[in-house]
């Protein structure tokens, strides 16, 4: 099994990008699974443009080697930072460049974090809007790291104990979960025809 993790930030370093790469951790030691961390750091993918659609050689060869990577995983992670309550634009425009046939009926975990007290609008944002045509499937289950500075840090002493304590129970925990849907979705996609080119986009 092959779990995709997307980290959301444009910083470099960010403390998205510190989640995620825990995450990807717990991915494989914990749970046995094969995880590939995709990180938008810098924001390494160009703005979408109607050139996408008319098979642009610059875009088939920029974009081919994550469509493989992204096409062969059986569940995601959406790591997203709260940036003025907002999920970054770099990865909504993620969300514009791949289709369904890279992330199509399979299983997501979406993953918000915070400096403070916030994260639950990036939750919202992307259950909202950013599953409708390429028909990503997010599960029930959701993390917002609140506080994120003070969990999940290499250095214990960096750590609120209590609070680190938590995170990294629930995170493992929750990534149970999206495994489990993993699993189960694979055999529906190989089931069902999930792809029908008459009705190429959600409604």
């Amino acid at each position: 099994m092959k779990i995709t993790i997307i980290s959301g930030s444009h910083r470099n370093p960010s403390q998205s990008e510190k989640i995620a790469r825990h995450i990807e951790k717990t991915l494989q030691q914990e749970h046995g699974v094969d995880a590939w961390l995709y990180t938008l750091a810098d924001n390494p993918l160009p703005l979408w443009d109607q050139s996408l659609w008319e098979d642009n050689p610059e875009w088939k060869d920029r974009l081919a080697p994550i469509r493989q990577q992204l096409a062969s995983s059986d569940g995601f992670v959406i790591v997203s930072p709260e940036w003025h309550g907002q999920v970054p634009s770099g990865l909504k425009n993620f969300f514009l460049l791949f289709n369904r046939f890279e992330l199509g009926h399979k299983p997501a975990m979406i993953v918000a974090v915070s400096s403070a007290d916030g994260g639950a609008y990036p939750v919202a944002e992307l259950r909202m809007s950013s599953y409708k045509n390429n028909r990503i499937c997010y599960i029930p289950e959701q993390v917002i790291v609140r506080n994120v500075e003070s969990v999940l840090n290499d250095k214990a002493e960096d750590n609120n104990q209590e609070a680190d304590g938590y995170f990294r129970e629930r995170i493992s925990w929750s990534l149970g979960i999206l495994k489990a849907y993993a699993e189960a979705m694979k055999s529906m996609r190989n089931s069902v025809q999930v792809h029908h080119d008459k009705f190429g986009n959600g409604m």
